[in-house]
């Protein structure tokens, strides 16, 4: 069997007394679009924060294409392709959606920013911003700055930035937050998309959006992962049901 691209071990975060990740374990495999649900204060953000290396488990393992990446800083991990998009955005708002993901690309590749001018003249991050741009449909917007963009409009610049990193993992903490109907209809076409170039870890509140998208969903309550599996596993699984999905009837979004 192959290696899971992402393996998380016994994973324990706690503050003070809280447990905010409670031995969680979980996989996942590489093409795959795994989805991570449960209420408010489940821990969702607590792990996302810390298999990016914003927080530091207590105890447990990560694992990343084989490698231990624990106890990696967050910019060493980012250089090995794992890229996140905050649950509230973090966009440079009197820069241009062109310049944001220049930006990006140009961190990745280890330069400082206070070489910020490089990244606006130099060809190949131009080129790579570009490229972001056009695979999230904003490349008509390249040159607009983003506090004039809309705010769906701003959570896919976010993807932009992140896909300029040229990740293997893409994590995701709440992309449909703030979005309107429209907005989140096409949040999950571009979703359904970039699951076809890149592994995804889904964080995500709207129900709808989780069940249309992922291949496989974890169920995170009080920290704990009381149900690991497919679509129709966890909508049946009667754990889950009792502990956040209750009596909410899924309707699965199509194109």
């Amino acid at each position: 069997m192959a290696e899971p691209l992402l393996r998380v071990q016994n994973l324990v975060r706690r503050f003070g007394g809280i447990i905010a990740t409670d031995h969680v374990s979980l996989e996942v495999t590489r093409g795959e679009l795994h989805a991570i649900i449960g209420p408010n204060g489940a821990g969702k953000t607590t792990l996302i924060s810390q298999l990016t290396g914003h927080l530091v488990p207590h105890s447990g393992s990560i694992y990343l294409a084989g490698r231990d990446i624990t106890r990696l800083p967050a910019y060493r991990r980012s250089a090995l392709g794992l890229a996140r998009s905050f649950q509230i955005t973090s966009l440079l708002l009197d820069f241009t959606a062109a310049d944001n993901v220049a930006l990006a690309a140009q961190a990745h590749e280890g330069h400082s920013f206070y070489f910020f001018g490089n990244a606006r003249k130099e060809g190949g991050l131009r080129r790579t911003a570009h490229a972001a741009l056009g695979r999230v449909g904003l490349i008509e917007r390249a040159d607009t700055l983003v506090s004039k963009l809309s705010h769906g409009e701003q959570r896919e610049l976010e993807l932009a930035v992140a896909l300029a990193t040229r990740p293997q993992l893409l994590l995701l903490d709440e992309p449909m937050a703030g979005l309107g109907v429209t907005e989140s209809a096409r949040m999950v076409k571009l979703l359904r998309e970039l699951r076809k170039e890149v592994t995804i870890v889904l964080v995500e509140h709207d129900m709808e959006a989780v069940f249309a998208l992922a291949d496989r969903i974890s169920v995170l309550v009080y920290g704990r992962v009381i149900a690991s599996g497919s679509p129709s596993e966890i909508r049946s699984n009667d754990e889950v049901r009792r502990a956040y999905l209750g009596d909410q009837h899924v309707v699965v979004r199509h194109g």
